[in-house]
């Protein structure tokens, strides 16, 4: 699904996000933030991909073919979460509240050593601290989680307009554009 009407070139969306250093955006596939982190990710052209459990599991039913995941051997979420970190420099965790388990409990013991953040992609300033982690960590493949869609009623529409500010700064004009194309069932 290509965003038809915004004013950039696709080499300034690429530029944007090669800026920061990034090469790879992962996700699980989970409804909310993994799945606007996908839509946004697509919809800007921006190379990504991930794990998702085996028979393609998710809360609303099975994902979508169209994003580029693999299947995990086992249909546990907390491989899927496990190797999604495992396979990123990085994790930046998109919550409103206190995040609870998935990336933010899983223990460094089992061998994901990793940084993390966790920002509020509501928060004035949460742009600001995703650019400086993923600059300071040297991050070429963000993994992005958070809370799914039932844990947190309309995080997948935060978490959408807060990765289209943080990867497309000049493209607020298109925001109209995108929730219109994505429309509410895009969940």
């Amino acid at each position: 699904m290509k965003p038809y009407g915004l004013r950039y070139t696709r080499g300034s969306v690429k530029a944007i996000h090669r800026s920061l250093g990034l090469e790879l955006l992962v996700t699980g596939g989970q409804s909310g933030v993994d799945r606007a982190a996908l839509d946004v990710a697509i919809a800007l052209d921006i190379p990504c991909g991930g794990w998702c459990p085996r028979g393609r599991l998710a809360e609303d039913g099975p994902i979508d073919k169209r994003y580029p995941l693999q299947e995990t051997p086992l249909a546990r979420v907390i491989q899927r979460t496990h190797w999604n970190m495992r396979d990123s420099d990085g994790t930046l965790i998109l919550a409103r509240h206190r995040p609870r388990g998935g990336s933010i409990a899983l223990p460094s013991g089992i061998g994901v050593y990793r940084p993390r953040l966790v920002v509020n992609p509501e928060s004035f300033r949460a742009r600001h601290q995703a650019i400086r982690f993923i600059r300071t960590h040297k991050i070429s493949n963000l993994n992005v989680g958070g809370p799914r869609e039932s844990e947190d009623p309309g995080i997948y529409a935060v978490t959408r307009a807060f990765l289209l500010r943080l990867f497309s700064p000049f493209l607020v004009p298109a925001y109209r554009h995108l929730q219109n194309q994505w429309g509410a069932d895009s969940r």
